[in-house]
């Protein structure tokens, strides 16, 4: 068996394979990172943009993670609760059953929460406050996890972007073992070449690339020759007219950047928005529980009544036709507490799974939140009882002039300001509007691009080429080879870049009616909430006054039935009307606790923190900013 030596790249092989083997053992020592080790850089580096980018958007900077701890609620409500689940998906992805050749043995929850103080009892509900409800649809929701994950994957793709603009290394070995039987003696060659090269692009459109070429085998086997097999291919390239500027190449990474802006924007608009949200449906649970309770009052009251008049049909007192009306009215009730319990359960499955809690999780609500949103209601109730019982309130000629009473201002809350300096206050704080602004300036950018894109094109460029001598096997520029090119595009086809020209122009125009659309909208919804807050406030009166006027026609009504002077449907009208008058009150009270929380949300005021609660925008600084 002989060898063969054809060119300065194929060397005798005294041991191909081992070679090879050293040619392996080469690569291997480059340094290949694991996927978990690339998973951990990645989660490093997009903290950091996240952090350097909040600090750029929104002036602070807070705890940022799409990781979610081992010990979520929904988690500890599946296992503890015993809750039926389709498979090892119901409890995330660190339950998965393994699959061949999975990459990283380490994935998934590998932390506790921060201290829950939510606790989890087998067969016993979970009582959830309105904080732990912020704090739970935070850790918990699917779209909120989802919202987060859409800042990091920005931040992932700025990454990307800059790294077009970093040194970036490459390399390549390659090895080929063959053998020739078709002479008169076997002739096996070993081709062994390495490349290792660098680009770096600039941002003013110089584009250097660099390579080196090794023969490896030679250097692993120390050939006889005395040439290395050493060459280097270096280019550069530079526009001068079309494509030319920073303004025009880095225009990808500018772009990159306000992405991150904006999602981080965004994300802090959804924060609000989601909290608010948690809150109105929270309180809405809180009101239909109000509501069954009074349903439950309502029929226990018409139980007695239907009784009542059963008792006096029998004494000749009053009408089969009254006991009728009476029983009707019983059922009535009784049907109206079962529908009011099963609306209530669905609204708490609803909220439960807003929540991103399982619907058939045994979850109760703390009822304490709407008992202090109706403190002051209550005062109110109890000031026109007074007011009622004193008997001072004289009711005036029947001839006396009609004076409408009008809604007023003398007492209004502290969030009920004036609707100019609401506006100004949104259109300062709006993170939507801040978006919609900057995508303007966007917009005005790609039409630079595109304008760009129009002009002749003017390329510069230089190629150098060495090789190593087998004199000292060193690199010599003598034995070079040199190139200069100029390339000229010129404009005579430029249909595409026209029309890319000319929408680009339309997408600046829509993006300015899109501001002009949002300002209306904003404008709109300010006014629309500051006017639901003084309807609420004169509401939470009326409805007062109503159910201190119903509760006196029960109890008018029960005397004048007892002594005869009264039918039983009077009763029956008047209990209806305190029903009624009771879920209108807190129907009130709760729309202007909403309506105070969505002015804030609107006015981009209401601060929310990574773990879901509020920091509501203090009255004292709006009546000051006013």
């Amino acid at each position: 068996m002989g060898y063969c030596h054809r060119n300065p790249w194929r060397r005798r092989a005294g041991g191909p394979l081992a070679g090879i083997v050293l040619l392996a053992a080469a690569g291997g020592l480059i340094g290949c990172k694991s996927p978990e080790q690339h998973r951990r850089k990645a989660d490093e580096v997009g903290a950091q943009i996240v952090a350097q980018k909040q600090a750029e958007a929104i002036g602070r900077t807070e705890p940022f993670s799409i990781e979610r701890p081992s010990d979520i609620l929904r988690r500890r409500l599946m296992a503890e609760q015993g809750l039926p689940h389709s498979g090892p998906a119901s409890f995330g992805t660190d339950m998965l059953d393994p699959v061949p050749h999975w990459p990283d043995e380490n994935y998934g929850p590998q932390k506790a929460s921060d201290g829950s103080d939510v606790v989890v009892v087998a067969d016993k509900p979970v009582k959830l406050s309105l904080i732990d409800a912020l704090q739970v649809g935070a850790g918990n929701s699917f779209e909120y996890q989802s919202r987060k994950e859409d800042v990091f994957r920005a931040a992932l793709s700025l990454d990307l972007t800059r790294n077009d603009f970093r040194s970036v290394f490459r390399s390549q070995a390659d090895s080929r073992l063959s053998t020739d039987t078709t002479g008169d003696e076997t002739v096996t060659t070993l081709d062994s070449g390495g490349t290792l090269g660098v680009t770096r692009n600039f941002m003013n459109g110089l584009s250097v690339s660099s390579a080196v070429a090794v023969d490896l085998l030679n250097i692993l086997t120390q050939g006889g020759s005395s040439s290395l097999g050493l060459s280097s291919d270096t280019s550069v390239s530079i526009p001068l007219l079309k494509g030319a500027g920073r303004h025009i190449v880095a225009e990808p990474l500018t772009q990159a950047e306000r992405d991150v802006v904006y999602a981080i924007w965004e994300f802090e608009r959804y924060k609000r928005t989601f909290a608010v949200s948690i809150a109105q449906d929270y309180f809405g649970v809180l009101r239909q529980m109000d509501s069954v309770a009074n349903a439950r009052d309502n029929y226990r009251s018409a139980i007695t009544s239907a009784r009542w008049t059963r008792r006096r049909a029998d004494a000749g007192r009053i009408t089969q036709v009254e006991v009728d009306q009476a029983v009707q009215r019983e059922l009535g009730a009784r049907n109206s507490w079962i529908s009011a319990q099963e609306q209530l359960k669905s609204r708490l499955d609803s909220f439960k799974s807003q929540l991103g809690l399982p619907p058939d999780a045994l979850i109760e609500l703390d009822p304490n939140d709407l008992m202090q949103l109706r403190s002051r209601s209550d005062e109110i109730v109890e000031e026109i009882r007074a007011a009622s019982d004193a008997g001072s309130e004289e009711a005036p000629p029947a001839d006396a002039p009609v004076e409408l009473q009008g809604a007023t201002y003398d007492d209004a809350g502290p969030y009920e300001i004036d609707v100019a300096d609401a506006i100004r206050l949104a259109l300062e704080n709006r993170r939507d509007l801040q978006v919609a602004s900057g995508e303007v300036y966007d917009a005005q950018r790609r039409v630079v691009v595109r304008a760009d894109a129009l002009r002749a094109g003017l390329t510069l460029g230089g190629q150098a080429r060495f090789a190593d001598s087998d004199d000292d096997g060193s690199l010599s520029v003598k034995g070079g080879q040199y190139a200069a090119l100029l390339s000229v595009d010129l404009p005579l086809e430029r249909t595409a870049e026209r029309n890319a020209y000319r929408n680009s122009l339309i997408d600046l125009e829509r993006a300015t009616r899109g501001v002009q659309q949002l300002e209306d909208q904003i404008k709109l919804s300010i006014r629309s909430q500051l006017r639901t807050l003084l309807e609420s406030r004169e509401s939470i009166k009326i409805n007062a006054q109503q159910v201190v006027v119903a509760e006196k026609r029960v109890r008018s009504a029960t005397l004048f039935l007892e002594a005869g002077r009264a039918q039983i449907r009077d009763l029956l009208e008047a209990q209806d009307a305190l029903l009624l008058a009771q879920n209108q009150l807190t129907a009130a009270v709760v729309n202007y606790r909403i309506a105070e929380l969505q002015l804030q949300r609107d006015l981009g005021l209401l601060e929310v923190n990574e773990k879901g609660l509020w920091q509501e925008y203090s009255p004292e600084e709006i009546k000051h900013d006013s």
